[in-house]
């Protein structure tokens, strides 16, 4: 198992330095779903996510390639999650230190230790599935779309972005 590198610093000087990831449940008609994702602790930018209805490390390595690709990471950049089975398998390590970053955990059942991440899925069952009676796993698919990349990354105002989407707090850091 890995450190708590992180230790409660969400506030990087810069992007891609450190991303948190973990997963929340969803009740839809058809059963539980499962929801991962990356943020990039800087613009508090969904980087990654992957929706599933088995909670797997494929689930997890599907949201962390996503982010991968997107993002195209330096070496050193701290990857910080839970202790959950899916963080520590044998793939997801493989996958954070073939790639030269750093992987930071939790400490045991301190969920404050990734503030960010439960504060992003707590807004987003707030905001769009308090309520709601999510029929089908597709239903639930574009609706994680639509928020993240529709609304949360590219509209949704953060106060600790003084007020601007994570996008935008990004372009305004590369001008």
């Amino acid at each position: 198992m890995a450190e708590n590198v992180l230790g409660r610093r969400f506030n990087p000087s810069a992007a891609n330095k450190v991303w948190c990831g973990d997963i929340t449940h969803i009740w839809t008609c058809e059963g539980w779903m499962y929801l991962a994702v990356f943020l990039d602790l800087y613009s508090r930018r969904v980087v990654g996510w992957a929706l599933s209805n088995r909670l797997t490390k494929e689930l997890v390595l599907k949201a962390f390639f996503q982010a991968l690709l997107i993002r195209k990471p330096p070496p050193g950049l701290i990857v910080h999650t839970d202790r959950g089975s899916q963080y520590t398998s044998g793939q997801f390590i493989k996958m954070v230190e073939g790639s030269s970053f750093v992987l930071s955990m939790s400490r045991k059942g301190n969920c404050w230790d990734n503030a960010v991440v439960e504060s992003f899925f707590s807004s987003f069952k707030r905001e769009v599935i308090e309520g709601e009676k999510i029929r089908t796993r597709w239903e639930l698919d574009r609706i994680v779309s639509e928020y993240i990349d529709k609304y949360y990354n590219t509209v949704r105002l953060h106060s600790s972005l003084d007020y601007v989407s994570p996008m935008e707090y990004e372009r305004s850091i590369m001008r």
